[in-house]
C-alpha cells in the first residue's frame, strides 16, 4: 500500500467534497403542497430560502390548515435538499471505498 498515493487521494477527495458543498449551497430545491397553495424553497445545503403562500391558503377561520401546509412543505423541501446532498456528496465520498481501507 502506497501511503503517499493514498494521502493524495484523500486530499483530492477532501477538496472535491468542499467544492461539492459550496455548489450545494447555491442549488435550490422546491416542494409544493396543497395543490400549489404553499411552495417552499431550500438550498442544497438544507437552508430554507423561501416560502410562498397563495392568498387562497389564508383562511382566518382555519389557521391550522395553513400551518399544516407550511409544515408539510418545509419537511418535503428539507427532504429534497437532503436527497440532493446525498446524491452529490455520495458521488465524491464513494471514492473512499476505492482506497481499500477497512470498514469503508
Amino acid at each position: 500500500m502506497d501511503m503517499n498515493k493514498m494521502l493524495q487521494q484523500v486530499q483530492q477527495m477532501q477538496a472535491d467534497m468542499l467544492k461539492a458543498q459550496e455548489e450545494l449551497a447555491n442549488e435550490r430545491v422546491e416542494a409544493s403542497v396543497g395543490g400549489g397553495m404553499v411552495t417552499v424553497t431550500a438550498s442544497g445545503a438544507g437552508e430554507l430560502v423561501g416560502i410562498k403562500i397563495s392568498p387562497e391558503a389564508i383562511d382566518p377561520d382555519d389557521p391550522e390548515t395553513l400551518e399544516d401546509l407550511v409544515l408539510a412543505g418545509v419537511n418535503q423541501a428539507l427532504k429534497n435538499a437532503q436527497e440532493l446532498a446525498q446524491s452529490r456528496l455520495g458521488d465524491v465520498s464513494g471514492g473512499l471505498k476505492g482506497l481499500g481501507l477497512p470498514g469503508l
